[in-house]
This record gives C-alpha cells, structure tokens and sequence, in this order.
C-alpha cells in the first residue's frame, strides 16, 4: 500500500497531502480517465489511485506487481504508523516525504522530515519486522553519512533489542482513533538526586515536535545509569537501557552527577588510600614493635638462658662437691662398718670360741662310755614311761641353738617333735631361750643344781647317775 507515486510528467505525488505535493486535486487522480501514468517509485510498476474503507486515499498496485515490492508488502499497522509520524512532523512545521529514497538507492526512509529553510533533515523509520543490532547500526550509519538525523520507530508491544543500541522509541497505538498515538519507551529525565534515569511517557506529536525543534536529543547513558526500574502491570521491574531521547537539562544532569559521582568515588579512594596507608604504617608500626618486643625477648631469654646456665653450673659444682663428700663420707664410714664389723666378728668368733671351748670343757667332764650311757638311760626311759622311740645318733652333735647340748626327737602319730635336750651347757642356757624352756635331760643331781641355778626354766630330768664317776673321768 504505497502512498506516494510517480507521475510521468508531474513527479513524485503524495497521498497523504492535501494537493498531493504536485498541486493536484484527488480527483484527478482517482478514478478518471485516461487514468494519468503513475508508477511505483520502489519497483516501478504501474499504479492507480485509491480509497481504503476508511476513506484513506493511497496508490494500489496494478495486477501481477513483482512479489519483492517492499512498499506492497508493508502491513497496515506499518502504514497507519507512516501516516501519524508524517502528520506529527507537519504538524511541527516541518515538511513530511513519504517513502523517500537515497540518490544512490542506498536507504529509503518511510518518513523524511525537512525543516523549511531545507538545511536540517530528520529520517523517520517504522520498524516492526526483526532487525539485526549490526543491521541497524549499518543502516543508522548511512544516514549520518549524508548529515541525516534519525530516529527508529518501534509499535511492537516488547520493546526491541535494538531500542538502547540506536536512537529510537517505541510507540503505543490508541484504542480510539480520536486518541494520539503515545511514545512509552526511550524518553527518559534524568532524576539528579535520585541518581538515575526514569521513563516519561509522551505524546507522539509532542515528541516529533521536541526532536525536530533539537529540545530533546539522543543521549548514550553512562554505564553506572543504564539500569531503571518501571513499574509494568503493577509490577515492579528492571530494565536494561544504553541511549534515551532526553532534555538538554537531563543530559546536562547526567554528566554532572557522573562527574560529582566520580569526584565523590575519587574522594573515596584517596580517603580508602590514605586509610590504607595509614593502616600499612600502623601495622609497620606495630611490626617494629613486635620486632623489638622480639628482640627484647630474645635476649632476655638469652640472658636467662645464660642464668640459668650458670645457676645450673654452680649447683652442679655443689652436687659435686657435695657428692664427693658424700662419697668420701660413705667410704669413711664403709671403712669404719668394715672396721666395727671386723670387730664384731672377731668378737663373735672370740666368742663363739669360748662358747666352744665352754660347751667342749662341759662335754669333756664326761668320758664317751660316761656319755653313752646317759643316752641310753635317756632312750630307756622314754619307752618305759611314754612309749616313745627315740633315735639316738652314732655321734651325737652339740647344737649352739640349745645350749650347746644335743637334742633327742621322737615321732607320735607320724609328727616329729623335740623330745628333751641332752646336758644343755649351764653357763650357756642365759644366751639360748630355747634351751632355757625346753626339758633338759642330765647324770646327776648336781647337773641338775648347775642348770638351775644358770637360768633354766624348763623340766630338768635327771638319772641320779653317781658323781665321783663324773669327776673320775674329768
């Protein structure tokens, strides 16, 4: 649905203006006959004049029009958006060419505003199909190539990827057709003391006006801004955007705030280097100190070490000395216990020589048939008067433990038990408690006055043997 056309003898002819740009009326145009010669200016085949059921007046293609025409392909909702973008910009006193091409056939622009001196001229574009970012850069480029402003155009209810990577909007067409189109997204104030960008809803022709008078220009957000909140649907939400359509004021603003922020930050870091400084000193200061506190108790342990060192050395000369003295001391008194014990057993052995010699003298008042008897006499009598067996033996031994005199067993009921002691030495029963409780067994009356008189305890039996035999034989 093309609304403009080329005449052959008249020009370029635009539908949507009063006298179509050629001075013409539209019915000279629309159906008349011959129907004048017009054709597409995009792909060159034959078109005729137009009334859409709304009463919008535009140039159709004749039958079997080349399927690649751009300018038939378009949509409606395309060629209703052309329609509001021309209006608006003849509405700010501009004037507005529909579908207008490069000499060079590099661009076309849907819309092309140019200001009424013609030095200033502003693209305005309808995109709703995909577009690349490169592919729209490529094309914004070839605008600024030839001093061309321009602005993209966007009615798609999501905004588009390419909205912050070039100058553009996105539109919301009314509900009511006595309503303006509204521009939602890619108007923005810059809010100083909140620090950040936020949207401004407009009116389409309000915007135009603005763009086109240079009261609102295309602005590259710094990073540190391109994050905004919008509430959507009363929801909350957070948008990503690199470049607005904003005031001078607004632009202004963002630099400055940008300028204080990073005035602010560099305030901040000189404060955090200093900080940092300070603590690096404080903690070489404190580093130093320990040093020294190391230092210091290092040689004070060093200093003990040495104390203690010699403390150790003169206790070890004590222990020494005191050993040695000690040992000295010890083998002073080992000589004298050796000594006193040398003492002793010659003493003892001088004793027990006596105490021999005595128990031999005691024995030797006796001869050997004098001693035989009295054992037999003695082995007589236990059997007569207890029964007992006793065992004299072939050499009777003296025994030191009763008195140097020989002690006599018998066995009762198989147990083994001392019988009497055979002349226990009187003047040795004082030195043996044993002999002196035991029963003694002896010749004669004397004997028995001997034992008694030394001490004994015990039974004393004697055999009333006589006792001029006794002295005979001594």
């Amino acid at each position: 649905m093309p609304f403009t056309a080329l005449h052959t003898g008249l020009g370029r002819l635009d539908a949507t203006l009063p006298d179509l740009g050629q001075k013409l009326k539209w019915s000279q145009v629309h159906k008349v006959r011959p129907r004048p010669p017009l054709v597409c200016p995009e792909c060159e085949w034959s078109l005729h004049a137009k009334v859409s059921g709304q009463g919008m007046p535009f140039f159709a293609h004749d039958p079997g029009r080349p399927p690649s025409c751009e300018l038939a392909n378009e949509s409606w909702e395309h060629h209703m958006l052309k329609l509001e973008m021309a209006a608006a910009i003849r509405e700010a006193g501009w004037f507005a060419e529909l579908e207008v091409p490069a000499a060079d056939g590099s661009w076309r622009a849907d819309v092309m505003a140019t200001s009424t001196d013609g030095t200033q001229r502003m693209a305005w574009e309808a995109q709703l199909s995909p577009i690349t970012v490169d592919d729209i850069h490529e094309r914004t480029e070839r605008y600024r190539a030839e001093d061309i402003r321009v602005c993209w155009v966007s009615p798609n209810k999501k905004p588009p990827q390419w909205i912050s990577a070039v100058p553009a909007v996105r539109v919301r067409a009314p509900a009511d057709r006595e309503q303006a189109w509204m521009v939602d997204d890619g108007v923005a104030g810059f809010d100083y003391r909140a620090g950040g960008w936020a949207f401004r809803e407009e009116r389409l022709p309000q915007f135009v006006r603005w763009v086109l008078n240079g009261q609102l220009v295309s602005v590259e957000s710094y990073p540190r801004y391109r994050r905004v909140r919008r509430v959507v649907d009363g929801e909350q939400l957070r948008f990503r955007r690199g470049r607005w359509w904003t005031s001078l004021k607004s632009s202004e603003d963002q630099t400055r705030h940008e300028l204080t922020r990073r005035r602010q930050e560099a305030a901040k870091e000189q404060r955090e280097a200093r900080r940092q400084q300070q603590e690096k000193e404080a903690e070489q200061r404190r580093k130093e100190l320990e040093e020294k506190e190391r230092i210091r108790k290092a040689e004070e342990a060093e200093r003990l070490r040495k104390q203690w060192e010699e403390e150790a050395r003169i206790r070890r000369a004590e222990r020494d000395k005191r050993w040695a003295e000690e040992k000295a001391q010890r083998a002073q008194e080992e000589a004298e216990e050796a000594r006193r014990l040398a003492v002793e057993q010659a003493e003892r052995e001088e004793r027990e020589r006596q105490t021999v010699a005595e128990a031999t003298l005691w024995w030797r008042r006796l001869s050997k048939q004098q001693i035989d008897e009295l054992f037999a006499a003695v082995a007589e009598r236990a059997w007569r008067e207890e029964k007992l067996w006793l065992t004299i033996p072939d050499e009777p031994k003296m025994d030191p433990t009763f008195a140097y005199g020989v002690p006599l067993y018998c066995q009762r009921n198989r147990r083994r038990f001392l019988y009497g002691v055979v002349r226990p030495c009187p003047s040795l029963v004082t030195a043996s408690p044993r002999a002196r409780e035991e029963p003694a067994l002896v010749r004669s009356p004397q004997e028995a006055k001997e034992l008694e008189e030394a001490g004994h305890e015990g039974r004393i039996t004697h055999f009333d043997f006589p006792e001029h035999e006794q002295l005979s034989m001594c």
